[in-house]
């Protein structure tokens, strides 16, 4: 079994949204281990949060199974790039669209332009999310709160909405939900609520559209080493991160990376309405 970084971490912390090189240890995305097999040959895909973290490592893994990727991010320039410079070394398609997913204008954008540039859409990854730390409901103002579902859970739909119109039966969505969904950490209640709207959205969605051949899935993370968490969290809760888990660490995000190729691959024929937890043994409903 290989080696993975344990807690105790370095103390440290970023400004939001966070950069993956300020990052110690540096995020393992699948660069040196990930091998593809052809099972995505010839799809197009949309990652949102596509720059970092689980995001970067769903993109890479894609490509190398065979599918061009447009990746969404808000302004990372320089993840953004390197997630285009991993794509593109796999012999595939990147097409990088800044901009804030909050505006359903945008979000129609996003699919318009993966249409253009792939002259198909597969799938769909909604993987972007905002979250913000707090110990007191009385310290998440109006807009904080606001954001969180604009980001979260606006998005999602407005990004769904769109893709759905270009998607052809065998076409899959697969929703970032969390731990947090079955296991709310209170200090990051506007987002665990989110989660936990997500999950109940990817139910009913495969439900409405099984019919077009179209399936819906989740995948539910527990703690992983992204930028979001030293940009998010205080010093002293980085460095214990994922100490809580039955295996003793955060996941990587290359071990998230697997679980997405399976939902998008047609082996997953028959799999829909389903989340797939990867959450280091903690229990998910």
């Amino acid at each position: 079994m290989e080696h993975f970084p344990k807690p105790p971490y370095p103390e440290q912390q970023q400004a939001m949204p966070g950069s993956t090189a300020a990052m110690n240890p540096q995020p393992d995305h699948g660069e040196t281990s990930y091998r593809g097999s052809g099972r995505l040959d010839g799809k197009a895909a949309i990652i949102t949060g596509g720059d970092s973290g689980i995001g970067r490592a769903v993109a890479l893994a894609f490509a190398r199974e065979g599918a061009d990727v447009l990746i969404s991010y808000l302004d990372e320039e320089d993840d953004a790039q390197e997630t285009r410079r991993l794509i593109e070394e796999a012999g595939r398609k990147a097409v990088l669209v800044p901009g804030d997913i909050k505006d359903a204008a945008h979000c129609r954008a996003i699919v318009e332009k993966a249409v253009e540039a792939f002259g198909r859409l597969d799938i769909l990854v909604n993987n972007a999310a905002h979250q913000a730390t707090f110990t007191d409901p009385e310290e998440i103002s109006d807009a904080e709160w606001e954001v969180t579902f604009a980001t979260n859970i606006h998005a999602m739909f407005y990004l769904t909405k769109a893709a759905l119109a270009h998607m052809r039966p065998g076409g899959s969505i697969i929703n970032t939900t969390s731990i947090n969904a079955d296991s709310p950490s209170p200090q990051l209640l506007a987002y665990a609520t989110t989660k936990g709207a997500i999950h109940n959205y990817t139910a009913g969605l495969a439900q409405m559209v099984a019919g077009k051949g179209i399936r819906v899935n989740c995948v539910a993370p527990g703690p992983v080493w992204t930028p979001l968490i030293p940009s998010t969290m205080p010093p002293d809760k980085v460095k214990n991160f994922g100490g809580n888990t039955p295996i003793g660490r955060a996941a990587q995000p290359r071990e998230l990376a697997p679980a997405y190729v399976m939902l998008a691959s047609d082996e997953s024929s028959y799999v829909t309405g389903a989340t797939v937890p990867v959450t280091g043994g903690r229990p998910f409903m």
